[in-house]
């Protein structure tokens, strides 16, 4: 008889959690698992992306009000989820008061602050059936440890959390009521345990999986020329993230105006979404707009990875890049900056190139990897020569519901 997996996520927006979420869900066998996923809100271009197979279950109206506009969910009628949400805003403002100027300018306790608060509100998932295994894919874990009945039930850690503040003591008793806490790299389990060490033998290393069938499938699948013309002697840059500060997308001009004063013909494209206003004030203040191009969001980034010469991720901390990797699968030299994760992520000079996080420093590592034709066809040469797929760590969720 097949087990049963429930899955949870927040959405399907373009977004590393997202995509190693598709590529668990395409390594899972039907002929083995019977999977439910659940995505509290319907959105997302990524949606169309979930595999046949997957029972998607439908929205319950109360989740989709756990993070989109107060006001939004108001006029539908959701006042008690508005007013936690106010509440709960309120006695966050006061607890970061207690944090030092640091930590409030890396906090994410936020995040567990609302879980807390509207889970109360939130009906139980419970009639959906009991399930052996049951997945949160993306911290607050709240929902799969208190409204899902499954036998087993684990949790992921997608986040380097030597890099962000969290409240401790009200993430600790989330984490605690799961089977096991999967963490993506070594690096991300070490961070992790600084602030949990009460966590270490929950810990199950599983990392990201990823499909280089399915990623070189659907590089093929659009031309992009249009958006991305090679043109002679001009080297195109990819970049594909959030517009969040971890990413960095703001700093781009910045690393652009350098490279364009060290005499390069280059084009920077981004790929991504979000809040727009500090890359555009960088834009106008470093007169960048002629070599940085937003392209905005694409529901199938790969024929863009497919298009560049060199994939490039300028971010300040990333737990395990999904869109390295897959950059890596289509034998892109790639380059990214010193956070500290990345030397987890490749080894620099051998499948890419790792450069400072300074942005005058990273614009003399990139402009080194353009002119140095030989590096960048021996990182070329090793990525064709290695399998960089993982889809045996699937087996580890299976193991874990024996």
């Amino acid at each position: 008889m097949k087990k049963k997996i429930f899955i949870n996520i927040h959405y399907l927006e373009i977004g590393g959690a997202e995509r190693a979420l598709l590529g668990l869900l395409s390594a899972l066998d039907p002929k083995k698992v019977d999977i439910d996923l659940f995505v509290n809100q319907h959105t997302g271009e990524f949606m169309s992306l979930v595999p046949d197979y997957v029972n998607l279950l439908p929205e319950v109206s109360k989740y989709t009000c756990i993070e989109r506009p107060i006001k939004d969910i108001v006029k539908e009628g959701h006042l008690g989820i508005a007013l936690r949400r106010l509440w709960i805003k309120y006695k966050h403002r006061q607890y970061l008061k207690t944090l030092t100027v640091e930590e409030r300018k890396n906090d994410s306790s936020v995040f567990q602050y609302v879980a807390d608060a509207v889970e109360s509100a939130l009906p139980s998932l419970e009639y959906f059936g009991e399930y052996d295994l049951a997945i949160s894919f993306l911290q607050p874990h709240n929902i799969v440890l208190n409204k899902v009945k499954a036998r087993k039930k684990i949790c992921w850690i997608h986040t380097d959390y030597s890099t962000i503040h969290v409240n401790h003591d009200k993430e600790l008793p989330i984490w605690s009521g799961f089977d096991y806490v999967v963490s993506i790299s070594d690096d991300c389990t070490k961070a992790f345990l600084q602030t949990f060490p009460e966590l270490k033998d929950k810990i199950v290393l599983i990392e990201n999986i990823l499909s280089p069938l399915f990623v070189r499938q659907q590089a093929t699948l659009e031309d992009v020329s249009d958006e991305i013309p090679q043109n002679e002697g001009e080297t195109t840059i990819l970049t594909i993230g959030r517009f969040s500060p971890p990413k960095k997308i703001e700093g781009i001009p910045h690393i652009c105006a350098e490279m364009e004063r060290r005499g390069v013909n280059f084009k920077w494209y981004v790929i991504g979404y979000g809040p727009d206003k500090l890359i555009q004030e960088a834009l106008d203040k470093y007169n960048m707009r002629h070599r940085m191009i937003l392209l905005g969001k694409k529901n199938n980034p790969y024929p863009y990875i497919k298009a560049a010469d060199i994939y490039c991720q300028p971010s300040v901390y990333e737990g395990k890049s999904v869109t390295v990797r897959e950059a890596q699968i289509l034998y892109k030299p790639v380059v990214i900056t010193d956070y500290p994760t990345a030397k987890s992520q490749i080894t620099s000079g051998v499948d890419g190139v790792i450069v400072p996080l300074d942005e005058v420093e990273t614009a003399i590592g990139i402009v080194n990897v353009i002119q140095n034709i030989e590096l960048r066809e021996k990182i070329v040469e090793y990525l064709s020569s290695h399998d960089f797929g993982n889809e045996a760590e699937v087996n580890k969720i299976y193991n874990l519901m024996d």
